[in-house]
């Protein structure tokens, strides 16, 4: 018997590197474990913020692969500014009080222009394509990831025109994610968003989320079933790591100016002066890309002498430092916006054996995972001597060449048995 083909649309793909882009390369190297064909459609020319050639090596030999040319404006966008161009293509968004003229000009025109994105340009196409290869192959199942969320324009297009079922994937919120609300909207723009969300959310069959409270934000606008399927870590061939020799207190990936966390650097600097020795030890590693703005408060703080600031490195060269860091840093923007957002570093981190330290808003979806697994502690931001204290304590563990985590009910979050999760839900249709 033939295996299952369904057809899914993403924007995110090798060479592509960050976050966005190991949901479904995990979920597409699993699928044919479950009988499951899976039908790749990706840009053939994107212009990715971020780039990880390895990646490429993870691809599952098994998974069809269709690629179609798109056109972005941030191509056009960079020969004004490339690196305002490329910051805000990777989500970093100037603090509003330091705006520039220029910054102010492109978001306004990202936010009213470019609806529901700057990738809105490859719908029609992806359109025309799709329709007569989903004939011409006997598909009858697709699935859209976003953001960016053109791509759920694509499936609802497609939903309109031909006799099949539409998962349509949601990595992040729509209209509620946190950066929403910095890109200058009129009000003819926000609520143009509001009824593309809405009509997405109520032509898919079913909506597919990462959080429980993502799940609620959008049983309040539809009807149609919601399911949760968290991200999740994969068994990574990476060799046993050495600790870090120094108090390494490690952040790995995007460093957004609203991430800044000033209960943290104070904390350290009261450390700093009150513990002589924590001065030899101290080590704030940052690794992805960090705003300027967190760059200047910490340099503001007088922490400069102690920070080891990496860069963007390749997923694998992540992994390794996730394992040798002694302290793994979360830090997520304390708003009501960014309760539902779970980072999906937090799973790799979870099974690194490195204690976890997280900063949010009360109520995070993430620290409810943070808790019940036992990989590390959460604090809201008013929390800074609990905070304190818990660094302390961690500290003297370091000393004693004790300190480590101890995960409990982690296999839950593997990339198999959550694709085996998807895998149920999208035959429970067939």
């Amino acid at each position: 018997m033939e295996p299952k083909k369904i057809l899914i649309i993403t924007y995110y793909w090798p060479p592509a590197g960050g976050p966005g882009v190991q949901r479904w390369l995990k979920f597409v190297k699993y699928l044919p474990d479950f009988g499951i064909q899976p039908v790749v459609y990706i840009p053939e020319n994107p212009t990715y913020p971020i780039v990880d050639e390895n990646l490429g090596s993870e691809v599952s030999d098994k998974a069809i692969i269709l690629k179609q040319k798109i056109f972005e404006p941030y191509q056009l966008a960079s020969f004004l500014s490339k690196n305002k161009t490329k910051k805000m293509n990777s989500g970093i968004i100037p603090n509003q009080k330091k705006q520039s003229f220029l910054d102010k000009v492109f978001l306004w025109i990202r936010g009213n222009l470019f609806i529901p994105d700057a990738r809105f340009f490859w719908v029609k196409p992806s359109v025309a394509y799709l329709e007569k290869y989903i004939l011409e192959n006997n598909i009858d199942t697709i699935v859209t990831s976003g953001p960016p969320h053109s791509l759920h324009l694509i499936g609802l297009d497609l939903k309109k025109k031909l006799n099949l079922k539409w998962f349509a994937d949601f990595r992040d919120p729509w209209t509620t994610i946190g950066y929403h609300k910095s890109l200058r909207l009129s009000g003819f723009a926000a609520k143009k968003h509001k009824q593309l969300e809405l009509e997405v959310l109520n032509t898919a069959d079913t909506i597919i989320v990462t959080s429980k409270t993502t799940k609620k934000e959008f049983e309040v606008l539809t009807t149609k079933p919601i399911e949760v399927i968290t991200n999740g870590y994969d068994v990574e061939k990476v060799e046993k790591q050495p600790l870090d020799s120094k108090f390494s207190l490690a952040h790995i990936g995007s460093f957004l100016s609203a991430r800044n966390p000033k209960l943290l650097w104070e904390t350290l600097v009261e450390l700093l002066n009150e513990i002589p020795e924590f001065k030899k030890h101290l080590e704030l590693k940052l690794i992805g890309a960090v705003s300027q703005e967190v760059l200047d408060t910490i340099a503001a703080f007088g922490l400069n002498d102690y920070v080891n600031n990496l860069g963007y490195v390749s997923h694998e060269e992540a992994i390794a430092h996730q394992r040798k860091s002694q302290v793994l840093l979360l830090i997520e923007i304390d708003s009501e916006e960014t309760k539902s957002i779970i980072p999906g570093k937090l799973f790799e981190y979870m099974v690194s054996n490195r204690p976890i330290i997280a900063i949010g808003p009360k109520d995070s979806d993430f620290a409810e995972i943070i808790t019940s697994t036992n990989t590390g502690v959460f604090f809201e931001y008013i929390e800074k001597e609990r905070l304190k204290s818990t660094i302390v304590v961690y500290y003297h563990q370091f000393l004693e060449g004790k300190l480590q985590s101890h995960g409990v009910g982690l296999q839950k979050y593997s990339r198999k048995n959550l694709t085996e999760q998807l895998e149920q839900l999208l035959t429970s249709y067939l």
